[in-house]
């Protein structure tokens, strides 16, 4: 039997259930780590970015925000997270520097344990003004969430609700399936998935 099969007749009003508590959690751990105060206490603006900025966080727990100073100032990256470091439910922090890479950023990724004991990704992407991705994002999340339909959010939903555990997908590999492609349901992400080409690392699409 086809996963789509097994999971694809799932009432829909279930999964726009299970988006709406799992934004909401997502949500509540940014007010827990006051995570954008902390940016902000350094001069940053912080920007959401991802499915929790366009409403179609339905499964993953991941957290995403892309941040700028004007200057940039590697210790004002540090202070930000050493505030951020302070909450208890932060229980890993990784730093990984790509100044000098094509992406002129610095990535912050930082894991919080929740009342339920799961675990969310918080991903903290430090961006020079100068850098190709400087608002790149942030304008895929705009036009993502502007052509959307009611039609279009189900589909993109359930996909993400039918994607099996531990199978890596991109979220935005899910959206130009269904707003490119013409996806509907998880059957058709997969024939759709395996005419792209392989070993993409960043997708440069937008709607």
């Amino acid at each position: 039997m086809k996963i789509s099969e097994m999971k694809g007749n799932v009432d829909m009003e279930l999964i726009y259930k299970q988006a709406e508590q799992m934004q909401q959690r997502a949500r509540e751990i940014i007010e827990d780590t006051h995570v954008i105060a902390a940016w902000q206490s350094v001069g940053a603006t912080i920007n959401l970015v991802g499915s929790l900025k366009t409403g179609l966080l339905v499964n993953n727990h991941d957290i995403d925000f892309h941040i700028y100073t004007q200057p940039f100032k590697l210790e004002d990256s540090f202070r930000a997270i050493a505030i951020l470091a302070e909450n208890k439910r932060i229980i890993k922090i990784e730093y990984v520097n790509l100044l000098d890479a094509e992406d002129n950023c610095i990535e912050w990724h930082a894991w919080y344990k929740d009342q339920q004991e799961e675990l969310w990704h918080i991903d903290m992407i430090h961006i020079l003004t100068g850098s190709p991705w400087a608002g790149y994002f942030e304008k895929v999340a705009e036009r993502i969430s502007a052509v959307l339909t009611p039609e279009t959010r189900d589909a993109i939903l359930r996909i993400k609700y039918t994607v099996p555990a531990g199978e890596k997908v991109m979220g935005i590999q899910v959206y130009q399936a269904v707003l490119q492609g013409g996806a509907r349901n998880y059957d058709d992400f997969q024939r759709w998935m395996e005419q792209q080409p392989g070993d993409q690392a960043i997708i440069t699409w937008m709607p």
